[in-house]
């Protein structure tokens, strides 16, 4: 017997189950062996889920989003749009970006509404043309499904714009970021604009492809490489830091990888926020994504006659010089988090309940590597006295620490009076601030 008559011979499950197994492309073959084979690798449902396994589809719709009359001829239309791609990475871009999407839906829904549809492959040719340079094909293809954020110029249209980028930011005291994926367009102009003072961009290839709105903060591929770099304080003199591990990047291997910085990046930064490393939080009356971890072990926790005091650090690119040449000079900053709160049980001391307690004053202990380079003690908080009450939000501030050489950390304590400090109610008490460590990360957002 032939194979295509054995292949006749099975019973309708076992054959369905066969010809997914396949795969499309054999599929499609098999369509002209019989009229039975035809069937069954024409039946819809078979192509609905090669387009759920391949392109993370539950209706029958074409790259641009229209209906088509069979799941089909939308695997069809979605094949021929990317052809000039591999397809694991075409399935790789399209997965980051639909989670993506989920998330912001979930989590940040004005953010999600910022996102662009995906660039046509003319556009790309015409942006590439226009820069002079050829884009890593994984920034291609995450170009070819979202075309970035909305640009600066329609920023007004939607009340705390600055707030909604999709890689989040922090603030402590005047300073304040938060980084959007710019659109190809907006990425000629101000590309061209930085580009008059860094002028090793046209030289090296680089684009910068993300920023925060205010552009303290900015973010280039180097098209050649692929890696993604964060400019520093020291940017005018070409100093840069990598975003993601060196080994990370692969522009094709012998094991056909095929993964930029932009591609890593991107996804380590949908990782920490499915696991809940990183959320949202309001900044500026608005809410926003806040790049302080939220979770261990970048977020640490002491708890202290039941005031609870988490903090997590993140360095500050665009305010150290990690290539500085003076062996005095502080060169990297790392902003930090405080969050103060009371447990529903209220604060024990003494073997005795008190509904309240209010903070005095602090005491930090900064070192850099194994020195102490601060030692600091001081009334209040950013010039507050926070009350704390069982059920009320944590307490939030920011403020920032500059080290000359990393890895350091930071612990301390607070000093807390029951009840009030205009009326104590019994003696004051330490309350520990678990020792956080400030490192230079393997990825930096």
């Amino acid at each position: 017997m032939t194979t295509n008559g054995a292949l006749d011979g099975l019973e309708a499950l076992v054959l369905d189950m066969i010809v997914y197994r396949i795969g499309p492309k054999n599929a499609a073959a098999l369509a002209c062996a019989s009229t039975r084979l035809r069937s069954a690798a024409s039946d819809d449902n078979l192509w609905s889920r090669f387009c759920a396994d391949d392109f993370d589809l539950s209706e029958p719709i074409d790259p641009d989003g229209n209906v088509l009359p069979s799941f089909k001829e939308a695997y069809k239309a979605w094949v021929e749009s990317f052809k000039m791609y591999p397809l694991e990475l075409v399935k790789r871009a399209k997965r980051f970006w639909t989670s993506m999407r989920k998330w912001l839906a979930e989590n940040l829904p004005e953010a999600l509404d910022t996102l662009n549809r995906g660039a046509s492959e003319n556009q790309i040719k015409l942006f590439e043309r226009t820069q002079g340079i050829n884009l890593p094909l994984p920034t291609r293809v995450l170009y070819r499904f979202c075309n970035g954020q909305l640009t600066l110029m329609n920023r007004s249209k939607i009340k705390g714009f600055n707030n909604y980028g999709m890689m989040g930011g922090y603030e402590f005291y005047s300073h304040y970021v938060n980084v959007h994926l710019l659109p190809l367009e907006q990425v000629v102009i101000i590309t061209k604009h930085v580009s008059e003072d860094l002028d090793f961009m046209a030289r090296m290839n680089f684009v910068l492809l993300a920023t925060s709105l205010n552009l303290r903060k900015m973010f280039f591929l180097d098209c050649n490489r692929g890696q993604l770099y964060v400019g520093t304080q020291n940017l005018t003199h070409e100093e840069l830091m990598p975003c993601v591990p060196g080994s990370l990047v692969k522009l094709g291997d012998s094991a056909g990888v095929l993964q930029d910085g932009l591609m890593v990046w991107l996804e380590e930064h949908l990782r920490r926020l499915q696991s809940g490393a990183i959320g949202t939080r309001i900044l500026r009356k608005y809410n926003s994504i806040s790049l302080f971890p939220e979770a261990p072990p970048l977020c640490s926790t002491a708890v202290t006659n039941g005031v609870k005091v988490r903090v997590s650090a993140v360095l500050v690119p665009e305010g150290s010089n990690p290539g500085g040449l003076d062996p005095d000079m502080d060169k990297y900053l790392f902003a930090y988090s405080i969050r103060i709160s009371l447990l529903p049980q209220g604060c024990m001391l003494d073997g005795a309940y008190y509904s309240s307690c209010q903070l005095r004053s602090r005491h930090w202990i900064i070192r850099s590597r194994e020195n102490i380079v601060d030692d600091v003690a001081g009334e209040a908080v950013i010039g507050q006295y926070p009350l704390l009450l069982p059920g009320m939000d944590e307490f939030v501030y920011e403020s920032c620490a500059r080290l000359p050489a990393v890895p350091g950390s930071i612990e301390g304590s607070f000093t807390f009076v029951p009840g009030r400090i205009s009326k104590p109610e019994g003696r004051e008490f330490e309350v520990r601030v678990a020792l956080f460590v400030l490192e230079e990360p393997h990825y930096i957002f």
